[in-house]
């Protein structure tokens, strides 16, 4: 949209185009220099290593704004260019994209799009080693940090509203734009701009690898559909757009089976954020109760299409004459200022320090008394294989405290798979027993196992933050050391939260 001629070329035939500019750098205009004259986007070009390297201070870690990926970090950095205009750049490593043309095709497929609603993206870098895609910046932070980290005040409910239309009508123009898949859609990828509107970050279009991995998130809010296929569906991203509308509902991060449990049972006011606290529309939060409903159901076939997002949220109220950045509490052109740091318990110290010793320690320590409440075994018999499940954890036990983690998993792994009872603590001691065996992935798929399990116990998101540290995926990591230290004050603060 708004292209010029040399970029409807590189359309066709972008490893032409780029090869063309690798020879002729002097004959095309400065990147970001040439405005689509429909939005004032820049037209989509393709950068050198130079400009962006000048632009992030020679990607310099204090740049970071964000990271992401299952096993190769993507890391995003904020950078300016000499035209002074504010980018988002995403790196990425060769091995996740070692096709240059492939990852120039992909960009360039993204890079037609131009939307009021999306973090558009701008531009490309695809030279040597470098695998780099370029964006408008958003500067005042994500959906995630407004919701799960804010300071001064909660997002209040007109808001919430108007996310929720805004990111309908981004997902609405990619599907109506041929762009219809949105790979790992949450509250991370939720960005506001300069004026506060919420807009939907351009890189989860383009998938984070060329095999398509999509999904770094909580299992928990995973499609069900993925976890069986490992494939990314529009249907996926009508689920992932429910789990959003269950963030903006409760303010937490609630998984979806619990949500709906919740729903079942017209339980619709535990579901809402407490510190909304009456200021909603009874009416308003049902349409979209029932509409994340409809987004979180099993089958595929049964969710609704991006239009009917759209034409459900539509209606609602949403202060139309109150600017985005009065809701949310901030000035306007000015970035958020950063999440301060909480004082570390014993355990938040070890995690932030990646003290295996340590945690094994406090673990031991602990025992199971987080387990209380978590079982509900008041219709089972008291059977062979009950004993039989008792009697591997209690091996399990001895074994972890022996510091014979191989073992450990053995014999968790037994009293997990029979599945009759199931218990926070072994998913934790298993998550640190693989930790310690250089098995960050399944530790972090237990970690979440136990948050599934008791959503609000800080030691499940504390091995979080661990094992997403092993996987270099470090402002997730401190994300979740965060929520751990705050749910901890919370539990000391009232007794056991749940």
């Amino acid at each position: 949209m708004g292209c010029c001629a040399s970029s409807f070329l590189a359309e066709t035939h972008p490893e032409k185009d780029h090869q063309n500019k690798q020879s002729h750098p002097q004959n095309h205009p400065s990147p970001s220099s040439v405005l689509d004259p429909a939005t004032g986007v820049p037209s989509f070009s393709e950068f050198s290593v130079s400009d962006l390297k000048a632009a992030t201070n020679n990607f310099s870690s204090d740049n970071i704004v964000s990271e992401g990926g299952e096993k190769a970090p993507n890391l995003v950095y904020k950078g300016r260019l000499q035209n002074r205009r504010w980018i988002a750049v995403k790196k990425f490593t060769k091995s996740a994209w070692p096709d240059p043309k492939q990852f120039a095709e992909e960009a360039w497929g993204v890079g037609k799009l131009r939307h009021k609603r999306l973090a558009n993206l701008i531009g490309y870098c695809c030279d040597g080693d470098e695998r780099l895609l370029v964006a408008e910046f958003m500067p005042n932070d994500t959906l995630a940090k407004h919701l799960f980290h804010w300071e001064n005040q909660t997002i209040e409910w007109a808001m919430r509203l108007r996310v929720a239309f805004y990111i309908a009508e981004a997902l609405d123009c990619c599907s109506s734009q041929g762009r219809p898949l949105y790979h790992d859609l949450n509250a991370y990828r939720v960005l506001f701009d300069e004026d506060g509107d919420p807009r939907l970050s351009c890189f989860g279009m383009m998938k984070n690898s060329r095999d398509g991995k999509s999904y770094s998130t909580n299992l928990a809010y995973t499609p069900p559909e993925y976890l069986r296929n490992g494939r990314v569906t529009p249907e996926s991203v009508i689920y992932s757009f429910g789990t959003i509308l269950l963030d903006l509902l409760s303010g937490k991060h609630i998984p979806p089976s619990h949500a709906l449990d919740m729903i079942r049972g017209k339980n619709i006011i535990l579901l809402m954020e407490s510190h909304l606290e009456g200021n909603f529309s009874t009416e308003e939060a049902t349409v979209v109760v029932d509409l994340a409903s409809k987004c979180l159901q099993y089958e595929p076939r049964e969710r609704p299409s991006t239009k009917d997002l759209v034409a459900t949220i539509a209606p609602l109220r949403m202060k139309p004459d109150v600017p985005s950045y009065v809701m949310l509490g901030i000035s306007k052109h000015e970035e958020a200022p950063p999440t301060p740091q909480r004082p570390l318990s014993p355990m938040g110290e070890a995690c932030s320090r990646m003290d295996l010793t340590a945690i094994h320690q406090i673990l031991v320590m602990t025992h199971y008394k987080d387990d209380e409440g978590t079982n509900e075994l008041s219709f089972q018999e008291w059977t062979q294989q009950m004993r039989d499940m008792l009697e591997s954890r209690k091996r399990g036990d001895f074994a972890f405290r022996d510091k014979d983690f191989k073992t450990a998993i053995d014999c968790y792994s037994q009293f997990i798979d029979v599945g009759t009872m199931v218990s926070p603590t072994v998913f934790a001691r298993r998550s640190l027993c693989y930790l310690l065996n250089d098995q960050p992935d399944a530790a972090l798929r237990d970690a979440m196992q136990a948050q599934c399990v008791y959503p609000e116990w800080p030691t499940a998101f504390y091995m979080q933050s661990v094992a997403l540290a092993k996987l270099d995926m470090h402002n997730d990591a401190a994300d979740m050391l965060n929520e751990a230290t705050a749910l901890e004050e919370k539990k000391q603060r009232g007794g056991k939260g749940s």
